[in-house]
């Protein structure tokens, strides 16, 4: 293939290939539904890769996620519901119309001011929903869901003046999950907790998902650490008493921290 493979059309050129009769075979039997998990894997590898930081492995990540939103575009345009240049030049309407700030004559203090120029644009669009809640996808991660509602809400002021409240707030509902009685109280009181978490995270500019994915791989790599250790020295871990588990943990936390 004697092509500029650097470009958008080399890119979507090989895509309709591989969607051709002469093409692939497991190509040309995707759907829009059946790459649905594929679109998700590929966005938390996305992911991952922004939290390891590595900005060689994010060029790969985001070409197999681009691959996904091709592969969609080729399988609408092959049933006539819409093109790649749909695509482009409806995104690109957006941005421009979305922001008279940039593109014209419009000016803003600040991005709250940005932000709320958007929501009126939006409003102009005949885009309102009836809540304010209302247009944050119902897929996505409790957590991040929560965090974006709690944003939502803070727009109208519904908030807390400032950090300490918040992190009150933490301690209140800790606290009502140890008064608890029943195991429904014990659920109804944890979702409360988990709630008013992602809520400090937020105040403190913290993306709770990927705190979280962070914090899993620590414990994934001490874990590890621990039984590798464990299998060198010839003990069994299970069985250990707690005390022994707690040293290796320690010890991996400081050896894997010296390493890292």
């Amino acid at each position: 293939m004697e092509e500029n493979l650097g470009t958008f059309d080399a890119f979507c050129r090989i895509i309709a290939k591989l969607r051709s009769p002469d093409g692939c075979p497991w190509d040309r039997k995707q759907t829009h539904e059946s790459l649905k998990p594929y679109l998700i894997e590929e966005a938390y590898e996305t992911l991952q890769t922004l939290d390891d930081g590595d900005t060689e492995k994010l060029c790969e990540e985001l070409g197999d996620l681009l691959l996904q939103i091709g592969l969609h575009a080729q399988i609408a345009e092959e049933s006539g519901e819409f093109e790649m240049s749909d695509i482009l030049r409806h995104i690109n309407e957006k941005l421009i119309r979305r922001h008279p700030h940039v593109f014209g004559d419009v000016e803003v203090a600040d991005e709250n001011e940005v932000r709320l120029n958007w929501e009126e644009i939006k409003r102009s669009e005949g885009k309102v929903e009836k809540s304010l809640l209302d247009g944050i996808p119902k897929g996505i991660p409790a957590l991040a869901y929560s965090q974006i509602m709690q944003q939502r809400a803070s727009r109208i002021g519904f908030d807390w003046n400032n950090i300490d409240g918040v992190l009150d707030k933490v301690s209140e509902e800790l606290e009502e999950i140890r008064q608890a009685e029943t195991h429904q109280e014990r659920v109804h009181e944890f979702g409360d907790l988990v709630m008013a978490l992602a809520n400090a995270a937020r105040w403190m500019e913290i993306d709770l998902e990927s705190a979280l994915r962070q914090a899993n791989e620590r414990f994934y790599e001490r874990f590890a650490y621990m039984e590798e250790t464990s299998e060198n020295r010839g003990i069994c871990m299970n069985g250990l008493p707690i005390d022994d588990l707690d040293a290796l943990w320690e010890e991996a936390k400081k050896n894997l921290e010296k390493g890292g």
